[in-house]
């Protein structure tokens, strides 16, 4: 027996009320996603200047718009006059600024005040300052990518690091050409349970013979329970005799064709904390992204990535989707089950993590360090 009083093959997890209690989701808002590098939409999605998008992230509504120089501009959705919601539509379009439909302050896609009514007998109120309030942006992998924090943590030694403790460096991403890609199709899957019961799911494969009949058979070293994140640089091997990343394991679409020989054939998974999951095949890329809105509640956005000509030939995708959206259904069905048990009086203290599953002990140290929770639960 360890300290703990487990046995050696076990460790314990996070106590149920880190699923149920609001006050921790309260703080993981404000330490985690609001303070974070959050994944908020594809590029592709503002694709000229003045196409916008309005996400939540954390308990803010942030505005993305693409200015006239061609950048990414993220801001506050928030008018800096009497605080109304300057976009309320999820996306669109405006020609030249944003009006507040409250009072008609005005402001351009640089976020500059340029109009409201009789502004021009309040000579004292600054343009800019008066201006919308910006966010931190960054594009990478073809994805906006915005941070609150008022000092943003190093997109390089946060986002980036991710990708490099997964797969060994950051070459063998951009092998994928991610940028590049274009979406095939997108299901967004609104799931009735907290985010981190599905960034466990998604970190090991104990759960894949059990679940994921269709993809153990297309990755047959899945149905020992070894998850391809167990091991840096590791991908699963397709079997034998598959062809593709299909549901079937019959042929793919066109193979991104900077993608290695060594990469050719096989599956990696990674998770970009706090709510990214990538998944790289030869011929795609499937691209989650976590909204968590409610301790018991996460809306998904799944994109699945394949080249230009592909989406341009209209190519029937479908037999790829249908595998990976038959595991995120499996997977969120399963989270699901979960969720109600999370307030048990059974499961107050939490459960436990077999060898194969020790790895996600990591990821509930780092959110007991973000929440500063780690010290209370040890003295439980």
């Amino acid at each position: 027996m360890t300290t703990t009083g487990l046995p050696e093959s076990l460790i314990a997890t996070l106590p149920g009320d880190h699923y149920t209690d609001p006050e921790i989701f309260r703080l993981e808002q404000e330490h985690i996603f609001e303070s974070m590098w959050f994944c908020a939409a594809r590029s592709s999605e503002l694709s000229k200047p003045g196409a916008f998008r309005t996400v939540d992230v954390g308990r803010e509504s942030v505005l993305l718009t693409r200015s006239r120089d061609g950048s990414v501009r993220a801001f506050f959705n928030v008018c800096r006059h009497r605080g109304a919601k300057l976009c309320t539509q999820e996306s669109g379009e405006v020609k030249r600024a944003f009006q507040c439909p409250y009072h008609a302050w005005t402001y351009d896609l640089n976020g500059k005040l340029v109009a409201a009514p009789n502004l021009t007998k309040m000579p004292d109120i600054g343009r800019t300052e008066y201006g919308l309030a910006g966010v931190a942006v960054r594009e990478w992998l073809g994805y906006v990518w915005v941070c609150l924090a008022e000092n943003p943590p190093s997109f390089e030694q946060s986002v980036i690091a991710d990708v490099v403790a997964r797969l060994g460096d950051v070459e063998s991403i951009e092998r994928y050409d991610v940028e590049s890609l274009e979406v095939g199709r997108r299901i967004v899957y609104d799931v009735k349970a907290n985010w981190k019961l599905i960034i466990e799911n998604f970190m090991e494969c104990y759960h894949c013979a059990t679940i994921h009949p269709e993809l153990t058979e297309v990755l047959p070293e899945f149905a020992d329970g070894y998850a391809a994140q167990f091991y840096v640089g590791h991908g699963a091997e397709f079997g034998s005799d598959v062809q593709g990343f299909t549901v079937d394991g019959s042929q793919g679409l066109d193979r991104i064709p900077t993608v290695s020989e060594e990469q050719d054939r096989r599956y990696y998974a990674i998770t970009v904390r706090p709510q990214v999951f990538i998944n790289l095949v030869p011929d795609h890329v499937i691209f989650h992204r976590m909204f968590p809105v409610a301790v018991d509640r996460t809306i998904v956005e799944c994109d699945w990535l394949y080249l230009k000509g592909v989406v341009a030939s209209g190519r029937d995708v479908s037999r790829s989707v249908e595998l990976f959206d038959r595991v995120n259904r499996q997977d969120f069905d399963a989270c699901e089950r979960c969720q109600p048990a999370m307030s048990s009086r059974l499961y107050a203290k939490g459960g436990v993590l077999v060898p194969s599953e020790h790895h996600i002990g990591e990821f509930h140290d780092w959110v007991q360090d973000r929440l500063g929770t780690r010290s209370n639960l040890a003295e439980r």
